[in-house]
């Protein structure tokens, strides 16, 4: 009998959700982002800096997890968005997400915050 990976059956897999809001992209993913799902996240905020958009809102709050996998597609993310002139803000992070955020030091390099609508009203440059 195959049982597949340890662990298997308890993952949630990941949506990413996209749409337009207050002159942002918001991406919104749900779920576990790790190795085995971060592709789809990727694929998804490439388009978004690929295509030029100036500013990303990537809306946290139906994150379950986030593995270091998970982490690096959004500091990538990140990169490729300021290099062309855009910014990545994020909003409405989990405690367990806020934790691996605040561990890493990730959460200095972005601009985070409490709420989407917060985020949505915020100031490009910020």
């Amino acid at each position: 009998m195959d049982r597949g990976m340890p662990g298997e059956k308890y993952r949630r897999g990941l949506t990413v959700d996209v749409r337009r809001a207050a002159g942002s992209v918001v991406i919104a993913p749900a779920g576990e982002l790790d190795h085995h799902s971060a592709e789809k996240l990727r694929t998804a905020l490439h388009e978004c800096t690929a295509a030029g958009e100036a500013r990303i809102v990537i809306d946290c709050s139906g994150l379950e997890f986030c593995d270091s996998t998970g982490l690096n597609v959004l500091l990538a993310t990140r990169v490729e968005a300021e290099e062309a002139g855009g910014a990545v803000h994020l909003a409405e992070m989990p405690p367990i997400v806020a934790r691996i955020m605040e561990i890493t030091g990730a959460n200095a390099v972005f601009t985070v915050h409490e709420t989407l609508d917060e985020a949505l009203g915020a100031p490009s440059g910020d």
